[in-house]
């Protein structure tokens, strides 16, 4: 398993630190929007670079047959996707790790507000030569 670089590591700990400053302002109950603009509003207040709903092309055999948005990439090499759902689903890890593979990044933050203890909705998810 190839693990992220300590960089990378440090910008996950500064981003999920971010995550939890606005869940202990908001708590749960919003709609990812709301969580959306506070994390941007806290990086800001960090001074992390980032951007919001950045495109990602999606290629098939060589063709671009579309593109997913992720909600931010961080300094240009960390992927973050906020939801706020009752419960994260297969189907929201495999969304980033379809971001992974299409960015040819290595490492994601997959952060669900609508928890009561925000920590139980993170999820690290790191991509490996042969999947997560």
């Amino acid at each position: 398993m190839r693990e992220p670089d300590k960089f990378l590591d440090d910008l996950a700990r500064v981003v999920v630190d971010a995550a939890m400053e606005v869940h202990r302002e908001l708590g749960p109950g919003y709609v990812e929007s709301v969580y959306e603009e506070a994390l941007a509003v806290e990086l800001r207040l960090r001074n992390v670079e980032f951007e919001r709903q950045k495109a990602v092309s999606v290629s098939y055999k060589g063709h671009s047959v579309g593109e997913g948005r992720v909600d931010f990439l961080v300094r240009g090499v960390l992927i973050v996707e906020l939801k706020a759902v009752e419960k994260l689903l297969p189907v929201h890890k495999a969304q980033v790790i379809s971001y992974l593979k299409a960015r040819g990044s290595t490492l994601a933050l997959l952060i669900n507000f609508n928890e009561r203890l925000l920590r139980d909705g993170i999820q690290r998810i790191v991509l490996t030569q042969g999947g997560v």
